[in-house]
């Protein structure tokens, strides 16, 4: 859809950019010239998904360690690209957390699970990033990756849903606030695009996506290649008067069905057990790859 050197000279940012809807976006800001940098809690993770950029489009890129939850820590990391790189022109908050649980059975550690990388972690990066921007008199974009719940609410997920509306309201509040320094916020909602993580921890019993797929208007579900087109139109350079905005990339789901996750009322106590220990143990798992355990 775009020319081939359409982000030649623009450095972008991407939180959890070295899996799922983070590399998606990745791919294509690569494939069209953007120096990349990529930035997870796992060092080995992004450094791989950094590499396989470099020979799949040969581009610029370099992988960053860091905890978003920790202000001084993102901090740190976007100085030093100002320090190393010379600043970013873009940045994507896409790092996030998520698992279904009936919310009076939530912990405030399990909600704070997700607030604090979802909601304060976004705002430390947009932050750090933006207020650099301002103090050296350069534009810059910020896209943000929310959800249709926004809009519509969801059960069985209320600190994720909390936590999109927050950055929702960020983006609106921000675009106004810092639009008179050329920098513009958007986000996309994207419907379902299937993820490891994301499938692992929000469709643990493993189904659904036919039924999915089926009550979709466009029946399909989404693709990486559906978001990499659409935030490389909200980052392009030349794309300065959308600001603002939140766009649902969906195919009309939410429109056609509303809120998600509507069919775990259904669940018995058994099935809510069996999902728990099915996240639980995918938490496992994360948590030993990021410490260099085996699995």
């Amino acid at each position: 859809m775009f020319r081939g050197d359409l982000f030649q000279g623009q450095r972008v940012l991407i939180t959890g950019g070295g899996t799922g809807l983070g590399l998606a976006m990745a791919e294509r800001l690569a494939a069209l010239g953007a120096t990349v940098h990529v930035c997870g809690r796992r060092l080995s993770v992004v450094q791989e998904a950094a590499a396989g950029l470099r020979v799949r489009h040969g581009a610029q890129v370099y992988a960053h360690a860091v905890d978003i939850r920790d202000a001084d820590a993102v901090d740190a990391m976007v100085q030093g690209i100002w320090d190393t790189h010379g600043g970013l022109d873009g940045l994507v908050n896409n790092a996030a957390g998520n698992f279904i649980s009936p919310t009076e059975k939530l912990s405030a550690r399990g909600f704070n699970a997700i607030a604090d990388t979802v909601f304060h972690g976004t705002f430390y990066m947009t932050q750090a990033v933006g207020k650099r921007w301002i103090a050296s008199g350069m534009p810059g974009a910020v896209l943000s990756i929310v959800v249709t719940w926004v809009w519509t609410g969801s059960p069985f997920v209320v600190p994720s849903a909390m936590s999109k509306a927050g950055i929702d309201a960020m983006t609106k509040s921000l675009a106004v606030e810092w639009g008179r320094h050329g920098i513009r916020l958007n986000a996309i909602a994207p419907g379902v695009i299937p993820t490891e993580g994301a499938t692992a921890r929000l469709r643990p019993n493993g189904d659904g996506q036919d039924v999915l797929t089926q009550q979709n208007p466009m029946r399909r579900l989404g693709t990486g290649h559906d978001i990499g087109e659409l935030a490389a139109y909200l980052l392009a350079p030349d794309n300065d008067w959308v600001n603002g905005q939140t766009i649902a990339l969906d195919g009309g789901d939410y429109l056609a069905n509303g809120a998600y996750f509507k069919q775990y009322f259904d669940w018995s106590d058994e099935d809510w057990a069996a999902a728990r220990a099915a996240i639980e143990a995918r938490t496992a798992q994360d948590k030993a790859q990021r410490a260099g355990k085996p699995a």
